[in-house]
């Protein structure tokens, strides 16, 4: 079995909740990442994505510049165990019909798995025949 930890993204990007759009736009940009994670204080309390960025700032005629992320960003952001498999991740994202999961140990944020993670091989372990997501 594949955990959901040999395929996440470890340390993913994350913003203020203050941040906005305008800005986050840049820095996805800049990184070449289509999501960021969105914190209060020191705890993640949502997620801004790409998708986020064209229906709800383009598709409902926001302003950029002054919009906070707050304002669009998913939330809250579902949750996985960083040793839970990859097809329970992939099980997760149909049901709730969403892209992206916080990975979790001990209720501590450790990564971020997408559905780019599970589709785009680059992963081969010794003892295992998954060919998927990012490297460790």
């Amino acid at each position: 079995m594949v955990s959901v930890k040999k395929v996440m993204t470890k340390n993913p990007l994350k913003v203020d909740m203050t941040t906005t759009i305008r800005e986050v736009a840049e820095i996805m940009k800049t990184k070449k990442v289509g999501s960021i994670l969105v914190n209060q204080q020191d705890k993640t309390v949502g997620i801004i994505t790409e998708t986020d960025l064209c229906r709800r700032v383009i598709g409902e005629d926001r302003v950029p510049y002054i919009t906070p992320v707050s304002q669009v960003m998913s939330s809250p952001v579902l949750t996985i165990q960083g040793d839970a498999s990859i097809y329970d991740a992939q099980d997760l994202m149909d049901k709730h019909k969403i892209r992206h999961l916080l990975v979790i140990d001990d209720d501590e944020v450790v990564g971020l798995i997408s559905i780019r993670d599970l589709i785009h091989p680059s992963y081969v372990g010794k003892e295992d025949s998954w060919v998927g997501g990012a490297t460790e």
